[in-house]
């Protein structure tokens, strides 16, 4: 009967966050007649698929009640590292395969720390996200580096369409697929939640805790790499600073999607919510004209308001267990 009360509730938050976004797209639609032309449609569209990339690997990671706050840094790097090789006429089919080894190794230290050296993923990350920001900047030399003036054209990436669908967008929905088919259907999904919820309940049944939280951190590091690629792509260059305060986005779509800060509830569905809503609120701000500090400002209440109303929630579930 519990279970079926707190299945009750959790349908009832996702619904609530669901239905925010209804009545802020009808906002929308009232506040500017720019709101639903195709071209800023498209805009959004293209806009939740950059930020959300990584808000849904990092969905895996606050579902076991940790957190990635160098996945920022993280796209930093990897940019840097592709647009660099490309920029001395080394092939894409060389410099992608590089970043992406990079991000592999970066994921696996990060999650290595934390399951095995037993850092708080707070700890961990922070200390990666500072290194991290510093090695795209020495790499670098500080500098931004473009391949602008050679051969090499990947724009299609992070420009291209497939009918009148930005690729980006098919990136997110593939990723999206496959994670939501990834936490619903798969023993691995399972332990995501398990782990989340008790970490010693979980391993008294069996799920391998350590593991589990390493592949998480692995999933944040091929995010912000496919992240990474998106926006170097489009742009032709990469900046060291690239990336700055994409683990905040991140965080705040995941959390105003419903996922507990202490882990074990949420769901991916929750996240793409949060993504949608984070970037229409921010787009019809943008057209109304409302001050980028006050957007800070709202967004950072709205944050701030859904992490209380989730942690509420986290307490009440764990008073009950």
């Amino acid at each position: 009967m519990d279970t079926q009360k707190n299945e009750i509730l959790k349908k009832m938050k996702s619904m609530g966050v669901f239905w925010a976004l209804v009545v802020l797209f009808l906002v929308g639609c009232i506040a500017s007649p720019q709101f639903l032309k195709a071209g800023n449609m498209i805009n959004v569209a293209r806009q939740i698929s950059i930020n959300g990339i990584i808000a849904l690997a990092m969905t895996f990671v606050c579902l076991i009640g940790g957190v990635d706050l160098s996945v920022g840094s993280q796209v930093a790097v990897y940019a840097i590292i592709m647009a660099t090789m490309m920029k001395n006429n080394i092939s894409p089919f060389l410099a992608i395969p590089a970043a992406f080894a990079t991000a592999m190794l970066i994921g696996f230290l990060n999650g290595l720390g934390v399951s095995k050296g037993k850092l708080a993923p707070f700890i961990m990350t922070l200390g990666s996200m500072t290194a991290l920001r510093g090695l795209a900047k020495y790499i670098s030399n500080g500098s931004p580096q473009s391949w602008r003036n050679t051969d090499i054209n990947i724009k299609f990436i992070g420009q291209g369409y497939v009918g009148f669908i930005p690729f980006p967008v098919i990136i997110f929905i593939i990723l999206f697929l496959a994670a939501f088919y990834t936490l619903k259907y798969t023993s691995f999904g399972r332990s995501v939640y398990s782990v989340g919820d008790n970490k010693e309940a979980a391993r008294l049944n069996g799920i391998n805790v350590p593991r589990t939280q390493l592949i998480c951190f692995i999933l944040t590091a091929f995010g912000s790499f496919v992240s990474a690629l998106v926006l170097t792509s489009k742009l032709s260059s990469a900046d060291p600073t690239a990336g700055d305060g994409y683990e905040l986005t991140a965080l705040s779509m995941c959390y105003i999607g419903g996922i507990s800060t202490m882990g074990g509830v949420g769901s991916i569905t929750g996240t793409l919510i949060g993504a949608c809503l984070l970037t229409v609120l921010s787009n019809i701000m943008n057209l109304v004209g409302i001050n980028s500090y006050m957007q800070n400002i709202v967004q950072g209440l709205i944050v701030i308001i859904a992490v209380l109303l989730g942690g509420l929630g986290g307490l009440k579930r764990k008073k009950k267990a």
